[in-house]
C-alpha cells in the first residue's frame, strides 16, 4: 500500500462519523475521494499500457435498456429539421443512471446517518455543486490504467454457468483466482472492471420478458459480494475506481446489512461506481492478446452538480 493510504483497521477515519468512512484522508474539504489517487506519474505510467493502438468503446448505447431499471425513465430522442435549410438538431432526455453510468457521490448516503461523502448532506445537494461529477471533470476525468477481471470467461473455463440475471455473488477468492489465471498485477490508482457477462444476458431479454425482470425493483443480478472482506480487498488494492458490466456491481438485493458496496464506496471512500458498463468486445479483445490491462479514459458530462453520468468510456490496448 502507498504510504498516504492507511491501514483498513483504522477505518472509519472520521471517528465519529458513519461507520467505514474514509473522510479527511484527503482534507476535511476534498471531493475527489479515490479520484485523488489518478496523478500525472499514474496518467504517464498508464500510457505504457497502449501496445496495439486497439480503442474499445465501453458506453453501452444511451437507448438500452430497453426497459430501464428501477423506474427510470427511457431515452428520449428527438431530430429536429430547421426546414427549408439542409439543417439539423436533435434533442435528448434521458435518466444518467439508466444505461452505463458512473454513479456519483451524490447518488447513494449512508440510508441510517442521511449523510453522503466527506459529510455532504441532502440539503447540500439541493443548495450547492459540492461533491458533483462536474468536479471529476474539472480534474481529468477518469483517466489511468484499467484493469479487466472476466469472470464469464473464467466460470466458463471452470465449467460454471452462474445465474447472472439472480442474485448470483462473486467472491474475493473468485476475484483473486481469476487475476491469477489472467496473470494480472494490480497497481495504485487502477480503475478495475469485472466482465460477469449481465449486460448480454439482459439485452437478449425482450418484450413481456424484460418488463417481468424489472417489474418489482430490485431485480435479482449477479454481481460483487458485499461484506468485509470484499471491502477490505477493495480498499487493500488501493483502486480509484471500480466498473462492471453489473446493474449494481455488488449482486442484488443487497446482502449485507453492514457493508453495502454503494454505502461505503460512494459515502464513505469516495470512489465511484461503473454500472452497466458494454466490456463485451474489450473482453474478447484482452483474451485474443492476452493482455488484461489498458490505459482508460472517461470524462462523464460536466453538469455542475451532477448525481451521475454516461462515462464517455475508451479503453486503449
Amino acid at each position: 500500500m502507498t504510504q498516504q493510504t492507511p491501514p483498513f483497521s483504522s477505518l472509519p477515519l472520521k471517528k465519529d462519523g458513519p461507520r467505514g468512512n474514509a473522510w479527511g484522508l484527503y482534507g476535511p474539504t476534498d471531493e475527489l475521494g479515490m479520484l485523488n489517487r489518478l496523478t500525472p506519474q499514474t496518467t504517464l505510467s498508464a500510457t505504457k499500457e497502449i501496445v496495439h493502438g486497439i480503442r474499445i468503446c465501453t458506453d453501452w448505447a444511451l437507448d438500452q435498456p430497453k426497459v430501464p431499471g428501477f423506474g427510470r425513465a427511457k431515452f428520449e430522442h428527438t431530430i429536429k429539421h430547421k426546414e427549408p435549410r439542409s439543417v439539423n438538431d436533435d434533442t435528448v432526455m434521458f435518466n444518467t443512471q439508466s444505461s452505463s453510468q458512473w454513479d456519483g457521490f451524490r447518488h447513494f448516503g449512508y440510508q441510517d446517518h442521511k449523510v453522503f461523502f466527506n459529510g455532504c448532506k441532502q440539503e447540500d445537494v439541493h443548495n450547492s455543486n459540492r461533491i458533483g461529477t462536474h468536479v471529476w471533470v474539472e480534474n481529468g476525468g477518469v483517466v489511468g490504467r484499467g484493469v479487466l477481471l472476466d469472470y464469464k470467461g473464467w466460470a466458463e473455463s471452470q465449467g460454471l454457468k452462474p445465474a447472472v440475471l439472480d442474485t448470483t455473488e462473486i467472491t474475493v477468492q473468485e476475484l483473486n483466482a481469476i487475476a491469477a489465471a489472467q496473470g494480472v498485477t494490480f497497481q495504485p490508482g487502477d480503475i478495475l472492471f469485472v466482465h460477469s457477462g449481465f449486460v448480454k444476458a439482459l439485452e437478449a431479454l425482450k418484450g413481456d420478458d424484460a418488463k417481468n425482470y424489472v417489474a418489482n425493483p430490485p431485480p435479482k443480478a449477479i454481481g460483487v459480494k458485499s461484506g468485509e472482506e470484499t471491502m477490505k480487498w477493495i480498499w487493500e488494492k488501493e483502486f480509484a475506481a471500480v466498473a462492471g458490466d453489473m446493474l449494481a456491481f455488488e449482486a442484488l438485493p443487497f446482502q449485507s446489512n453492514t457493508h453495502w458496496l454503494h454505502e461505503w464506496l460512494l459515502a464513505g471512500w469516495g470512489m465511484p461506481i461503473g454500472e452497466l458498463f458494454d466490456l463485451e468486445r474489450l473482453a474478447t479483445e484482452c483474451r485474443r492478446l492476452n493482455k488484461w490491462s489498458f490505459f482508460f479514459s472517461s470524462v462523464p458530462l460536466k453538469v455542475p452538480g451532477g448525481v451521475a453520468s454516461p462515462p464517455n468510456g475508451v479503453a486503449i490496448l
